[in-house]
């Protein structure tokens, strides 16, 4: 079978050809040599192949070679792409997907959120518990504080209501407090409560924090958000 010389991704090669010069390909790849006689076969993507000159070579132009798996600038190229999907795989892992209903006995699922006006100035915060004995939710105003006191705020509250051995998934937008509380940050600010918090938590061994992307239409997520602004606007508490 002849061959063509051709280019791919600018690097001159030897590609497989039928006698009128067009490449040929299997599964859509073809074979290739980057040397006559190196003894080393490849297979690239035709769509990555440019031919130079479509005038056919002798079939022993190339030596016999045994085959490789992907030619090296194929598997440079395919590397950013390769590392950008292990990346979003981490990402989802480190970020599942949000629970609207327990999944086992006894569990809670709760969503927290906080609010605050002028950041400073009036916070509320806003929960919401999903748990064996139904649904409950509460919307408190805090007084003058920030938005991190207030999503920090909501978590603490939502603990009160979960008995310590219970499995609970507490979700919050709050990626700050998911630090601080859970994944080793050094609390810079605000530092009383996230030690009270830190504590509650060591005694709910079976919660875990998991972060929701907020505004996003989760509407769990968008109740306790209500909440919270309630709290704000109104400055009052209410519960059911």
């Amino acid at each position: 079978m002849p061959w063509v010389t051709a280019k791919l991704r600018g690097q001159r090669v030897y590609a497989r050809s039928d006698g009128q010069g067009q490449l040929v390909s299997e599964g859509g790849r073809v074979e290739i040599r980057y040397k006559p006689n190196d003894g080393r076969m490849y297979r690239a993507a035709a769509r990555n192949l440019d031919v130079i000159d479509p005038t056919p070579l002798p079939d022993d132009t190339c030596a016999p070679a045994e085959g490789v798996q992907k030619a090296k600038s194929e598997t440079a190229a395919a590397a950013p792409e390769q590392a950008a999907k292990k990346k979003r795989a981490k990402k989802s892992n480190k970020w599942p997907a949000p629970k609207t209903t327990p999944s086992k006995e006894g569990e809670f699922v709760v969503y927290t959120d906080g609010a605050c006006s002028s950041n400073p100035g009036p916070a509320g915060l806003g929960v919401v518990w999903i748990g064996p004995e139904g649904r409950s939710e509460l919307s408190e105003f805090l007084g003058h504080g920030t938005n991190n006191i207030a999503e920090l705020s909501a978590i603490g509250r939502a603990l009160t209501r979960i008995p310590n051995a219970a499995p609970a998934t507490i979700h919050t937008d709050s990626r700050y407090s998911i630090g601080v509380l859970q994944d080793g940050w050094k609390a810079k600010a605000n530092q009383d409560l996230v030690a009270s918090i830190r504590t509650q938590l060591q005694a709910h061994p079976r919660v875990r924090l998991v972060y929701v992307k907020g505004h996003a239409g989760i509407e769990l997520n968008e109740r306790a958000d209500e909440l919270a602004r309630r709290a704000v606007e109104t400055r009052s508490d209410s519960a059911s």
